[in-house]
């Protein structure tokens, strides 16, 4: 009898887009935060290597139907978090009204040189310093969003409380600061390799990023945020009103009558 001889793991170009079938299938069938097999064991299903099984799971958290817990698996998605317009409420507010719990892993904590986005943004004048606060915001365990946080430098009291668990806004008022009123704006960019370790979402994955000032109740500006999150996580409602299908253009003459 001949030998058998034995056979490589494959990579074909088409082999991930049968995975993907195969997951879309389980996604569908199943319920949110049902564990999905690991890639490993895809991998030996499907006679392929680890890397195409991965490529095939990546392409589905791109799209959102499922989702990673660092030590934990793969998971079916629960779908991305809506958040409505119009009302102010810190990461940590907002997670707890959803019934998860927030946390974070503080980056860096630290008095810095204002640049000059800082300075426009707060009113600060040259050569001013701030309170700088890195983080991961999470919620549940999944890393939702990177936030670059700026106070003026009368805030730093805040340093000294718990910035892991805690909510930045809590320790604000607890240090004689309160956030009361927020203008802001929402654009988007691709996640670098940073940003993509740090989320936990693969390379080039859109990101929402919101750009906010707060200011105090008597309108002076007291912090300045740029806030990352991964589009398949995380969104933001929007209401608008349809304008009149005619609006006159900003001084123009009245029109005469026929």
């Amino acid at each position: 009898m001949p030998k058998k001889v034995a056979t490589k793991a494959t990579s074909s170009p088409h082999r991930y887009v049968e995975i993907e079938t195969w997951l879309r299938a389980k996604v569908k069938k199943g319920q949110p935060g049902t564990l999905l097999p690991a890639e490993t064991e895809i991998a030996e299903k499907f006679s392929v290597s680890r890397m195409t099984a991965r490529h095939a799971v990546l392409n589905l958290m791109r799209e959102g139907l499922v989702d990673r817990k660092r030590g934990s698996g793969t998971f079916i998605a629960h779908g991305p978090m809506h958040r409505r317009e119009g009302v102010l409420l810190s990461f940590t507010e907002d997670m707890r009204r959803r019934g998860l719990t927030p946390s974070s892993v503080l980056i860096s904590g630290r008095i810095v040189a204002a640049s000059k986005k800082d300075q426009s943004a707060l009113k600060l004048k040259p050569g001013s310093k701030i309170v700088e606060i890195r983080r991961v915001r999470l919620a549940d365990g999944i890393p939702l969003a990177l936030e670059r946080v700026a106070l003026i430098e009368k805030a730093s009291p805040v340093l000294k409380f718990n910035l892991e668990n805690g909510s930045l806004h809590d320790a604000l008022r607890s240090a004689g600061f309160f956030p009361t009123i927020a203008s802001g704006w929402l654009s988007a960019r691709n996640a670098d390799q940073a940003e993509s370790d740090a989320l936990e979402i693969p390379m080039q994955t859109s990101l929402l990023v919101e750009t906010r000032v707060i200011e105090n109740e008597k309108g002076v500006p007291l912090e300045f945020t740029e806030t990352a999150y991964a589009s398949n996580r995380y969104v933001v409602d929007m209401k608008l009103t349809l304008a009149p299908a005619f609006i006159a253009p900003y001084n123009a003459a009245p029109m005469e009558p026929a």
